[in-house]
Parts: structure tokens; C-alpha cells; sequence
């Protein structure tokens, strides 16, 4: 099955067909075109031409919707208190030009160890945890950096 278009967003939707899981890992989501198979087996060819997002409906089939789910990733969340800490933090992180997700008081990026055992060094409260990446920053060496936004979401991030 081939998925040229997003059909909507399952937030704003109450589907009566069996929604039908299809997972991204967080940096699958711009790909323009990759192929997926959703958790019943079926294939999908995905070329949206836009980066996916969590809910994201990408084909409706016998009674079944195909939806975008971004699994949890391995992340460096480092947390914060003042805005000196945060400017701190995102000069050292942005020397790495590594796609930054930022809240109030943290900050998370991809993980890597280096990373972690760096900001740990610089003693920064710097911990790996399994979390949603979504609306994260991505830094590019030259130009502005570009914002990817999930549907009016909230997302809870887990902690530990």
C-alpha cells in the first residue's frame, strides 16, 4: 500500500475502524520516502513529501486506520534552573549540532555516551532516559534552524 498524502490527525478524530499502529523511530519521521510495516504486516511505501507526526492517519484500508506512532527514544535529558544554566547548557550542546527538544527546565537531545558523561563532567544534572522526541529543534551547521511541531500536543516525558 502506498501513502502519498496525511489523511488527518487521530486527535482530532474518534475512528470506528481498528487503528492499526505504524512506528517511526523520531528521525524516520522527515524521511521523504521509507518504507514501514504496520503492526498487522501490511506494507507501506510512505512518501508524505511533510515530516510525520505522532497521530498522523496515513491510509485507510478494510476497516482498518494506519496511524503514525514515534516510539520512544533513548535521550540525554538534562535539567535546569536558571537562565544562565540554560544558555550554558545550550552553547555547549550547540557546538555538537545536535537536535535539541526544549521545555521550561530541561533540555533533551538524542543520546550518545560521550555526550552524557560530557555534561556530567561540566556538571550539569544530565540523565539518559527512554522518552517521546517530538517538537525538537534541529540544529544545522549553516542556516536557521528549523522547528518540528507536533499536533497541538502535550507529551509527558518519563523521568528516572
Amino acid at each position: 500500500m502506498i501513502a502519498d498524502k496525511i489523511l488527518g490527525n487521530l486527535s482530532a478524530q474518534h475512528p470506528t475502524d481498528e487503528v492499526i499502529p505504524v512506528v517511526f523511530a523520531w528521525f524516520e519521521t522527515e524521511k521523504k520516502r521509507i518504507a514501514k510495516t504496520a503492526a498487522d504486516g501490511t506494507e507501506l511505501g510512505v512518501c508524505v513529501g511533510v515530516p510525520l507526526h505522532a497521530g498522523d492517519v496515513l491510509a485507510k484500508q478494510n476497516g482498518k486506520i494506519y496511524v503514525v506512532e514515534v516510539a520512544p527514544a533513548p535521550l540525554i535529558q538534562t535539567q535546569v534552573s536558571t537562565m544562565q544554566e540554560m544558555g550554558r547548557l545550550c552553547f555547549e550542546l550547540g557546538n555538537r549540532h545536535l537536535p535539541l527538544q526544549i521545555e521550561e527546565h530541561t533540555v533533551s537531545v538524542p543520546y550518545d555516551e560521550p555526550t552524557l558523561l560530557y555534561l556530567q563532567r561540566l556538571g550539569f544534572d544530565a540523565k539518559q532516559v527512554f522518552a517521546d522526541f517530538s517538537d525538537y529543534v534541529a540544529c544545522r551547521a549553516h542556516g536557521t534552524g528549523e522547528h518540528h511541531h507536533a499536533h497541538e500536543h502535550t507529551h509527558s516525558h518519563a523521568h528516572g
